[in-house]
This record gives structure tokens, C-alpha cells and sequence, in this order.
């Protein structure tokens, strides 16, 4: 096996699709799958449909045209916010987008009627988290002018929590949403097909109970990609936690002191790490570092194996607790986090394979 090299369970991913299918259906709520912390690939997409997943949704129109070309035909709803530079992309690769500024509307409405078509907008509101949105004051005279333009159509209302803030959903916000959605139709005389008030952070708050009615749509990535709710990153009921494994090579393995010996500066990236004088430790150079993986969101397979640092192109590792003695050649396994999991996709020098079932480390090596 070439390494470092990123393990991916299909079968995995798909079994997670269903639970997440089968949980939200049970509350009249239909999921969009997003991809965009698998960068757009074709076989995960293709792995979500195959658990029920009928939309599919990302942040990147890289991803969105690999996904196309991938022969993934599905109506597909940009996650960021479009930019002007890239109107014509966006009408042309995506059936929908999320908006939160008038002129970027208007821009895809004059596209779409030249293309000869209608795209569809949700509009976002600001409701806590404070990354995008339409502040609640605004929403009504956005809307009432975007009424006006005829080449999009206003296809529902959403709100994005817990990204950036860490803001959660709630009763309350989430009433706030459908409330707003629901002076929207009154006022304007027409009906939202998408109330999209979840990611992957609302999991707790639907299973509880807690969600209003009229949400009918979440975007949903990590609970599928990763089997855990996002608010506290716990496992989900029903869901696998083995969907990508990282397998890395060891380069060099020997005792060493656990404390750095001479006068300390920042490291490579600007930080002084704190390390811990235990003596001499058995320390394990990996062919993986910073540049293709967030090392805080790795976690060993291994319960005696602790990550020491990183830098660009090394994981250093403790093993000298290790369940099987290391040795240089050897194969470490890792499972991800989601910045992991991002930083690990989009890194060319991170091998990716396919599989339905991950090999031990045994029959890896």
C-alpha cells in the first residue's frame, strides 16, 4: 500500500445515508447530501444516493462540476453564497443557490433569462450565527424586490447555525425561521416549498422533539460522512463511525527525550507547544504532517499511541505505549474529524481508495 492513504467505506457512507434518510422522513423533513467535505467526489455522492439521498449540495463549484462530470445527475443547490465573478458557472452547473445579497440575485436572474431558464434561490437569513444571512429588519424588502425579477424563483428560506459561532439550533430560532417564512407567503401571497432550517447540528433538537413542523429540509454532510451530530460530535444512533481511516507510514522510530533539549522559539507555524518532560520516549516519525491533515481532529486507532506534533510534512507520534512494538515501514492508522477529513480530501498527497470494509493494519502491511 502507498501511503499515507485514505481509506473510504462505501458501504459505510451508504448505511449512513439510510439512517439519516429514514430518521428525517420520519419527521416529514427531506435531506440534501452535502458532499463538500469529500470535495465533490463522485463515488461518495454516489454512495449517499444509493442510501436515499435525492439532492445533493456543496460549497465549490470545482466540486459541483466533478460531480457533473462524474455522471451525477441529480439537482445539485450551491452551499456558498455565489460571487459575481462566476454567475454564468453557477446558472449553468446548478439547479439552485443560497443568497443573501440583492445584486448577486438580480445577476443570476439576468443569466438565467438568457439561458432560457429559472434558477431557484434560497434565501438566507441571519439568525445568531453570524457568518450569512439577511438580517430579519430586511428580509421583507429583499424579497419584495426580488419578486420583481423574473428569472429566479424564490424557492424557500433558510438559516445557517453552529458554523462559525457555534450557535445552536433551537425552538426559538428555529420558530423565528418559520415565522419569517410564513410572513413571507402572507404578506406576498405565495407558498415556500423549502424551509431549510438544519445541518448537521440540529440532530439532537429533531430527535428531542424540539423542531418546528414546518422545517421540511436540512442540508446535511458530517452526520452522514461521519456518523456524529455536530454540536457535541457524538456518535449518532444507528450510525458507522468508520466511513475513513488514515493509514501513515512510519520513516523513523526511535527513543528520544519527550522534552526539547536548548533555547525554545516558535516552531514552524508560529506557536510554542507546550511538551511534557517524561523522559525517553519511543517517538515515531509519519509520512503525513499539517499540510494535508488537521492533526487536532486525528485520533489514533491505537489507544497507546498519542500524537506529540506536526509540522508541514511529519506527524511525530508516541508509541512507546503502542498494543504492537512500532518499527520503521510500519503502517499507523488514524481515524478523522471533519477538518481532518476536509484537509485529507483536498490534499493531492493523500492517497484515496475505495473500499466496502477497511483492512487491519495486519493485513494492510
Amino acid at each position: 500500500m502507498i501511503t499515507p492513504c485514505l481509506s473510504i467505506d462505501l458501504g459505510a457512507i451508504e448505511h449512513n445515508a439510510q439512517a439519516i434518510v429514514r430518521l428525517f422522513a420520519e419527521h416529514g423533513i427531506a435531506v440534501s447530501g452535502v458532499t463538500k467535505g469529500a470535495c465533490g467526489d463522485p463515488e461518495i455522492a454516489k454512495a449517499m444516493l444509493r442510501g436515499g439521498i435525492e439532492t445533493l449540495a456543496d460549497s465549490r463549484l470545482e466540486n459541483i462540476a466533478q460531480l457533473r462530470d462524474g455522471g451525477i445527475d441529480v439537482p445539485l443547490t450551491l452551499l456558498r453564497l455565489p460571487a459575481l465573478s462566476n454567475i454564468a458557472e453557477v446558472v449553468a452547473r446548478t439547479n439552485a443557490s443560497l443568497n443573501s445579497e440583492i445584486d448577486v440575485v438580480a445577476a443570476l436572474s439576468d443569466e438565467a433569462e438568457r439561458c432560457g431558464v429559472v434558477h431557484d434561490v434560497v434565501l438566507m437569513v441571519e439568525l445568531g450565527d453570524l457568518r450569512e444571512g439577511i438580517c430579519p429588519n430586511d428580509l421583507m424588502p429583499f424579497v419584495d424586490r426580488m419578486l420583481d425579477l423574473p428569472g429566479v424563483r424564490l424557492a424557500g428560506l433558510g438559516t445557517n447555525l453552529a458554523c462559525l459561532a457555534g450557535v445552536v439550533p433551537s425552538p426559538d430560532n428555529m420558530t423565528q425561521l418559520v415565522v419569517l417564512a410564513e410572513e413571507i407567503e402572507s404578506k406576498f401571497g405565495l407558498e415556500l416549498e423549502l424551509i431549510s432550517g438544519m445541518n448537521s447540528s440540529g440532530l439532537e433538537l429533531l430527535a428531542a422533539g424540539g423542531m418546528p413542523a414546518r422545517v421540511n429540509h436540512a442540508r446535511i454532510g458530517e452526520a452522514i460522512l461521519l456518523g456524529c451530530e455536530t454540536t457535541h460530535r457524538r456518535p449518532w444512533p444507528g450510525t458507522r463511525q468508520d466511513t475513513f481511516l488514515l493509514y501513515a507510514e512510519i520513516l523513523e522510530c526511535k527513543r528520544k527525550p519527550s522534552h526539547p533539549l536548548g533555547e525554545r522559539a516558535e516552531d514552524a507555524f508560529g506557536q510554542r507547544p507546550p511538551f511534557d518532560n517524561r523522559g525517553e520516549r519511543v517517538r515515531a516519525l509519519l509520512n503525513v504532517g499539517r499540510e494535508d491533515v488537521d492533526i487536532g481532529s486525528l485520533t489514533p486507532l491505537d489507544p497507546g499511541i498519542a500524537i506529540v506534533g506536526a509540522s508541514s510534512g511529519y506527524l511525530v507520534a508516541d508509541v512507546t505505549e503502542a498494543t504492537d512494538a512500532a518499527a520503521v515501514g510500519d503502517v499507523l492508522t488514524f481515524r478523522l474529524g471533519y477538518g481532518a477529513l476536509l484537509a485529507a480530501m483536498t490534499s493531492t498527497y493523500v492517497k484515496k481508495r475505495f473500499c466496502k470494509g477497511h483492512k487491519s493494519r495486519a493485513a494492510e502491511v
